[in-house]
């Protein structure tokens, strides 16, 4: 016994009813901004992986001898 059209067409028009187009399109285009937003910081965060910048410890002089 599996879900008839009928039944997924009253679910949509009972969604659209209760939230409205407006809101229902806003919520999709802030979906698709935080997708993008994090594929993007996810790209960006391998670049940052690759170029591995000293630490401070790393920049002082190497023949000096902290005591």
């Amino acid at each position: 016994m599996g879900i008839s059209f009928w039944q997924i067409a009253i679910v949509v028009v009972l969604v659209v009813l209760l939230f409205g187009r407006g809101k229902i399109s806003g919520l999709m285009g802030d979906l698709a901004k935080g997708i993008k937003s994090f594929k993007k910081g996810m790209s960006s965060d391998d670049s940052n992986q690759t170029k591995i910048q000293p630490s401070e410890e790393e920049k002082e002089d190497p023949n000096s001898k902290n005591d």
